[in-house]
């Protein structure tokens, strides 16, 4: 995710069990040749491994000299072949390139052939099985050493409009011999499972819902408050201010941009904002930040919920994030 996915929300989801995780997509042409862009958009530390280190790109050779730099830091040099997004149109990456397979190839073997940690490949779905089959084979053969399937075309941006076909990643898992991680419909520890079973996949990624609820794979869900709250075990309840503070913290000891602290703090709290837009309003008036009026924003937040009757927070749904019991 790009600005979203950055070292303190990395190691925010991996406290509440994230196994692996991705940089944000880094531009290979850009990251080659300007040292100020790597040194802001990449960063990292001993304990954020597993890791893998995701670009975009076109150019083998381009690709290849930014992989180059990051090889001694990472398990994994990841090629991002599914962003859908206008940009990526525009600069002929991503899902983009899956009108021009040889591209795609010469990217896999280039980096197969001369890095020292593996390849892997995240992947949109033709709207034809056979095509997405035949393309998943491709890139085993060219080198990928692991496969991630997004189970929505190019076209399907809208994840909430489109649902993720699950059994196209079931046929490409039998297809290929690699590891197969798959994307989409995860959004609590049930579906993990049961997309586990599905699919018979390696693993799961989510990325969308975890700006939500980074403790995910924790087993922690987001639920409405209701009555009878109040009796649930407090060791079966986490705060999403509570998970903001652990990620302001995480950003004071690991320093990333402003821009993307404030957009964690939208997604974090974003149906606390709905019920007080007022306070929105203030972060959004806020041109410069500082980490004290963040804590004393969240302060006041929790001290306005606290004034609100127990039986009438089913309106606050999803400011607290219970366990699903897994």
């Amino acid at each position: 995710m790009v600005d979203n996915s950055e070292l303190p929300f990395r190691m925010l989801c991996r406290k509440y069990g994230a196994a692996a995780a991705y940089t944000p997509m880094l531009h290979s042409r850009i990251f080659s040749e300007n040292e100020k862009y790597r040194s802001v958009e990449f960063t990292t530390c001993k304990e954020d491994r597993p890791l893998f280190v995701q670009f975009c790109a076109n150019d083998p050779d381009v690709l290849l000299d930014a992989a180059r730099l990051v090889e001694p830091y990472c398990d994994y040099v990841d090629i991002n072949l599914g962003c859908p997004q206008r940009i990526a149109r525009r600069g002929n990456y991503g899902a983009f390139l899956m009108d021009n397979l040889p591209v795609i190839r010469s990217l896999v073997q280039n980096l197969a052939v001369n890095l020292h940690v593996p390849v892997s490949c995240k992947i949109r779905i033709f709207p034809r099985l056979q095509d997405t089959i035949a393309y998943a084979k491709m890139l085993e053969e060219a080198g990928c050493s692991l496969l991630a399937v997004h189970g929505r075309t190019r076209d399907e941006k809208d994840g909430k409009k489109y649902r993720a076909d699950w059994e196209v990643i079931k046929a490409v898992k039998q297809a290929v011999r690699i590891p197969v991680l798959a994307n989409g419909n995860i959004r609590h520890m049930d579906d993990v499972q049961s997309c586990l079973d599905h699919t018979g996949a390696d693993g799961v990624l989510s990325a969308e819902t975890l700006l939500e609820n980074p403790a995910l794979f924790a087993g922690f869900r987001t639920a409405e408050w209701r009555e009878g709250d109040g009796e649930m075990s407090q060791d079966c309840r986490l705060d999403q201010a509570e998970l903001l503070v652990e990620y302001l913290k995480l950003c004071e000891r690991y320093p990333v941009p402003w821009r993307i602290i404030r957009s964690h703090v939208h997604k974090l709290l974003g149906d606390w904002f709905r019920i007080h837009p007022e306070i929105r309003e203030d972060l959004n008036a806020q041109w410069k930040l500082t980490f004290e009026w963040l804590y004393g924003m969240v302060d006041r937040l929790r001290e306005k919920c606290e004034r609100i009757p127990l039986y009438e927070r089913t309106s606050c749904s999803r400011i607290v994030i219970e366990s699903s019991g897994n």
